[in-house]
């Protein structure tokens, strides 16, 4: 018989599974990007760099699916000591990754502040086939004499580095605040982590409820209306994947509090 739980767990992994899905959005805007950012080609030390995003999302899908087991699925006396154990060193790993993905973007956003002024006041004037035009954060456009016009009427442009992209002085403020978007948001989901992380143990010890309750509390009314603020910025600026992923990630962790809750609440009972 299909109840109505059963109907919210189905909905909750379709949110699951439209994340991982996801991924594929995110390691094609990175390899796209790759040519304009590491025209030399990326050496080992880069890869994180290049690779910021996917690399991110990977870590994040991993670490959801192991909080959703430890939060929902397993029961605390189905969790061996063993499966502890690996649980620990992948989520270690994952963590790793993301506070090195964080960092990726604090690089990324460094490399979206150094631009430097060209001559050329006519984008057309480009339009050789060896100069693309910076439309959206790791989003590059070659630019031809079809689009010259339609890309930017500036006369002022800025290129980056010494890549072959451009943009001008309204798209390089818009992309900075981009730029800084992704680095908050993703420092912010680590604190949110973080505290999932700390309840957790304070479940699994039953212990300090109070504080449990309030660190859940702090989550849901200070971080993630900060995450909300931000999905909803990326959908003004008409970045659909990034809003949409943003709004998704949003809607699993809220599972994963609740999961939390329902944790807490039984161990009340008990």
């Amino acid at each position: 018989m299909i109840t109505r739980d059963n109907y919210f767990q189905y909905f909750k992994y379709s949110i699951y599974i439209l994340l991982t899905l996801n991924f594929y959005f995110f390691f094609k805007e990175d390899v796209a990007a790759l040519t304009i950012r590491f025209p030399d080609g990326v050496s080992f030390d880069q890869i994180i760099n290049a690779y910021a995003t996917s690399i991110d999302t990977v870590a994040w899908l991993i670490l959801v699916w192991i909080l959703e087991l430890e939060t929902y699925i397993l029961e605390e006396d189905q969790i061996t000591p063993t499966m502890e154990y690996i649980s620990i060193v992948i989520r270690a790993v994952c963590y790793g990754f993301i506070a090195y993905a964080f960092f990726g973007y604090c690089f990324t956003l460094l490399f979206y502040y150094d631009t430097n002024a060209i001559q050329e006041t006519d984008l057309c004037s480009l339009a050789n086939g060896a100069w693309t035009y910076s439309q959206m954060i790791g989003e590059y456009t070659p630019i031809s004499v079809e689009n010259c016009t339609i890309l930017s009427t500036s006369n002022e442009f800025l290129r980056y580095g010494s890549t072959s992209a451009i943009v001008d002085i309204s798209g390089a403020k818009d992309i900075i605040w981009l730029g800084w978007i992704d680095v908050i948001n993703s420092g912010v989901w680590i604190i949110v982590v973080a505290i999932i992380e700390l309840n957790i143990k304070l479940q699994e010890k039953n212990i300090k409820k109070n504080l449990s309750q309030k660190l859940s509390q702090f989550n849901q009314y200070i971080l993630y209306p900060i995450l909300f603020i931000n999905a909803f910025y990326w959908g003004l600026e008409g970045d659909f994947v990034d809003f949409w992923d943003a709004f998704l990630w949003l809607v699993a962790f809220i599972f994963i509090e609740l999961n939390i809750i329902q944790w807490r609440e039984e161990n009340i009972e008990h």
